[in-house]
């Protein structure tokens, strides 16, 4: 006779780690040496750990530790349970609490994520399946990434990257290299697609004044051709006449436009100029965000992240309300390891379908906390892992390394504006620049 009841939470362990960054230009400003993570794991009464990774803030790891004294003893299979008790400690987070920051400031959605990925993980170990069965089961063995482009200055933050192959200098070249003009942003990609084999190719956007970078995108077309999926992000820097204007040059090349302009209805207004299709991780943030979205037409395609919707099972809701609605789905990226990118790709298999290459920081990244190591990419895909739970475990040494860059590095959360004003004294991040 099968137990009713699974194993119970006995211990949490929240360890807010730093790992190397490359100094990568954006709209908020120019990425620190470092990029904050936070590593949540796990353990039950009979000893089975599960593991998981957020994107760090003193704030989150705060209520993280709060939520302890919540959550310990709760059966890892009652997921409902342990969000709503998350729910009645924190409340639920608003729709508008983004406003005019550059970065998402929610709570719920980071907090719950977290133990819902450490919870599914412990759940794949006990009834030993990985976690793509979990969430209804495999449709892909093999998971498409993108080249996501940045411009940078000369140099990068410590160590440098190797990808799937460490003879290969080509990217670690790449990484060293400035990254400021059309020219060297094609040598940029030539170099990530030969290291990592990507078939389409981003570039990270609203940093020079549109013209530069829908050059480089016109630069990018003619030295990848036209089957090589091509977008943008200006991260809604520019304003509605920017965004019609340039996106109306960009309409012969684009596999779509990522959030060209601030709120939805400028999106919309956007949307219904431009033959391309729009796409959002910005203005379409949550499950409240989605009425109005789809009254106004503000996007053609969401840029789900796990992290910011609330778990792994609420992106499979988010993959039926985008295919009810017409909606394309992708996924965001931020500076990752390969516990996100293990959960991404797990999310990634079970989607009904994955019509665009997710985004991913991944091969930026030089630091790993797995013990299999790092993340091959094979024509530009992940490999979905077979074993159970994530299919990854922790190095511990290596968290313990990264735990102690965070303590000695000094920072708390992400703020580009301060890094980018030890380049540009009195650079001041703007919502809308051009």
């Amino acid at each position: 006779m099968l137990n009713k009841t699974g194993p119970h939470i006995k211990e949490i362990h929240i360890t807010p780690i730093a790992i190397v960054d490359p100094p990568l230009l954006n709209a908020a400003g120019l990425h620190a040496p470092y990029a904050l993570r936070t590593i949540v794991e796990l353990v039950t009464d009979d000893g089975i750990s599960g593991i998981s990774e957020i994107p760090g803030t003193s704030a989150i790891d705060a209520a993280l530790a709060e939520s302890r004294a919540l959550l310990i003893g709760k059966d890892v299979f009652q997921l409902n349970e342990i969000r709503q008790v998350l729910i009645d400690r924190f409340g639920t987070d608003s729709a508008a609490e983004r406003g005019e920051t550059p970065w998402d400031q929610r709570k719920l959605v980071h907090i719950f994520s977290a133990i819902e990925v450490a919870c599914l993980d412990i759940i794949g170990k006990v009834t030993n399946r990985p976690v793509v069965d979990l969430l209804g089961g495999k449709l892909r063995d093999r998971v498409p990434f993108s080249a996501y482009l940045f411009y940078k200055y000369e140099g990068a933050g410590g160590k440098l990257a190797f990808g799937t192959d460490p003879d290969a200098q080509g990217w670690a070249a790449a990484r060293q290299a400035s990254a400021l003009n059309p020219t060297e942003i094609v040598a940029q990609a030539k170099a990530m697609c030969a290291e990592f084999g990507f078939q389409s190719i981003k570039l990270k956007g609203g940093v020079f004044e549109p013209q530069q970078e829908v050059d480089a995108m016109f630069a990018l077309h003619e030295a990848f051709g036209p089957d090589v999926p091509l977008r943008v992000d200006p991260n809604a820097l520019w304003t509605v006449e920017t965004s019609i204007k340039y996106g109306k040059q960009m309409e012969p090349i684009l596999e779509y436009l990522e959030d060209p302009t601030r709120g939805q209805e400028n999106m919309a207004t956007v949307r219904k100029a431009l033959k391309t299709p729009l796409a959002t991780n910005m203005c379409t943030t949550s499950f409240d965000d989605i009425p109005n979205s789809i009254r106004i037409g503000a996007e053609d395609i969401i840029l789900s992240d796990h992290h910011f919707w609330g778990g792994l099972r609420a992106s499979i809701t988010l993959s039926g309300i985008c295919e009810t609605f017409g909606r394309g789905l992708s996924m965001h990226s931020n500076s990752h390891l390969g516990i996100s990118l293990a959960a991404m790709v797990h999310l990634g298999a079970a989607l009904p379908k994955v019509p665009y290459a997710l985004d991913t920081h991944y091969p930026w990244q030089s630091d790993e906390i797995i013990t299999s190591g790092r993340f091959k990419f094979e024509e530009g895909a992940v490999l979905v892992p077979t074993e159970p739970g994530l299919g990854v475990e922790l190095d511990r040494e290596a968290l313990a390394r990264l735990h102690q860059n965070y303590l000695t590095c000094g920072l708390t959360k992400r703020d580009d504006e301060i890094e980018m004003q030890k380049v540009q004294p009195g650079w001041k991040f703007q919502s809308v620049r051009w």
